[in-house]
């Protein structure tokens, strides 16, 4: 019997690459997506993961500052993973003190805690700040980059590559708007001790009060996050999210044509998303599906579910009717691990298919006695039998 972990690790990969997107069921008009400025840009649905409408979302372009939401997401993994401390003092070498741009306004040869850092980081959009993390955390700018890159590889952000971590303009060093929402994502999901950092309007250092970029947390008070960006060769870039009556959403501009038109374009798109789509959980992780038969075991059925909820992001249908359809790829033989793949879970509207799912074995089921396992033998072998005969006599 193979391990359970090592089959629930191949489902979850299979799930990933082979989740069927939802598609859109034909019902009342929904209008097309609204037109912004920018040169690229993504909306998705945060619990769901799927993108509500995009423009070039995999184009490669300079992120300018949104590089600071990998620094961030770096950092405070360093710090969930007790590697390194809030508290923690970092000394700011004359090489982060030096960097050009947006400031942090730190001096040379102070000491600052990561969790100052961190604040100079999001709200201040400080170059400095960011170069001073970079520096403490792996030695060096360079070597950072090393450890962003792996990190946008295990994230699998396919379309992009980091050579610092501040976003100043280098050959190499682009993004694209589906990579930056994903990961967005990622940190609303895994760091969300960390996120109400992107919500503050200001921050104070050196005598120096500066305010966070994102106009949207002044306009709109459902949006906390997260980041803006903008040097020449990127125009103005901003990736954020807003909360509304329990759903997130997540949006992602490259390249708007000013600061006012990238805060228009993401409030297009969140307002566009709330209003004419809807997300809902159908079916949750290691609920019970159903109890097929099992052949050949200690039980007389196994129990069968999903992995991972099954969450659809779909335009708002208030007639919509999901039913859910179970095949089993029988029959099923003792013994199975946890994890096995046996059937599949597919949800329809009608006869309109939203998604398909795999249906995995819920827990292990062992081989039965000498007298199960022959009993059941006998009655298979009928059993096929029978079936051949009658899909013999069809043909």
């Amino acid at each position: 019997m193979k391990h359970p972990i090592s089959r629930l690790a191949l489902i979850a990969v299979c799930l990933g690459a082979a989740a069927v997107q939802a598609a859109p069921t034909p019902a009342g008009p929904i209008p097309s997506p609204p037109q912004l400025s920018a040169k690229s840009w993504v909306l998705m649905d945060a619990a769901s993961g799927e993108v509500i409408t995009s423009h070039d979302p995999d184009e490669r372009l300079p992120p300018a500052s949104l590089t600071k939401l990998m620094t961030v997401y770096i950092a405070t993994n360093e710090i969930q993973s007790g590697r390194v401390h809030p508290t923690d003092l970092v000394t700011v070498s004359e090489n982060a003190w030096r960097t050009q741009g947006s400031r942090m306004f730190l001096d040379p040869g102070s000491e600052v805690t990561i969790h100052d850092l961190l604040k100079g980081v999001v709200i201040d959009s400080g170059n400095d700040a960011s170069v001073a993390l970079a520096e403490h955390i792996a030695g060096s700018e360079e070597s950072f980059a090393g450890l962003m890159n792996l990190t946008a590889k295990r994230l699998d952000l396919r379309n992009t590559h980091f050579e610092n971590p501040t976003g100043l303009p280098s050959s190499q060093h682009y993004s694209s708007a589906l990579d930056m929402a994903k990961l967005a994502r990622t940190i609303i999901t895994d760091e969300s001790a960390y996120y109400s950092l992107y919500k503050h309007k200001y921050f104070t250092w050196n005598g120096i009060r500066q305010p966070n970029r994102n106009l949207l947390l002044w306009r709109d008070p459902t949006v906390d996050g997260l980041k803006t960006g903008h040097t020449e060769a990127a125009g103005f870039c901003m990736v954020t999210s807003a909360k509304r009556d329990g759903r997130r959403l997540i949006t992602a501009v490259f390249g708007s044509n000013s600061m006012q038109n990238r805060a228009n374009d993401a409030q297009k798109l969140l307002t566009y998303g709330f209003r004419f789509t809807s997300t809902e959980t159908y079916a949750k992780a290691m609920d019970v599906l159903a109890n097929p038969v099992l052949w050949k075991g200690e039980e007389s059925t196994v129990p069968v579910g999903l992995l991972d909820d099954v969450t659809l992001t779909l335009p708002k249908n208030s007639r919509r009717k999901v039913t859910t359809q179970v095949k089993i790829d029988g029959p099923l033989v003792a013994p199975l691990a946890k994890g096995d793949v046996v059937g599949t879970l597919t949800l329809l509207d009608g006869d309109h298919e939203l998604a398909t799912r795999p249906l995995i074995a819920l827990q292990d089921e062992a081989p039965g006695g000498v007298f199960t396992r022959a009993w059941d033998t006998v009655k298979l072998f009928f059993q096929g039998l029978l079936k051949g005969m009658f899909s013999h006599s069809g043909s």
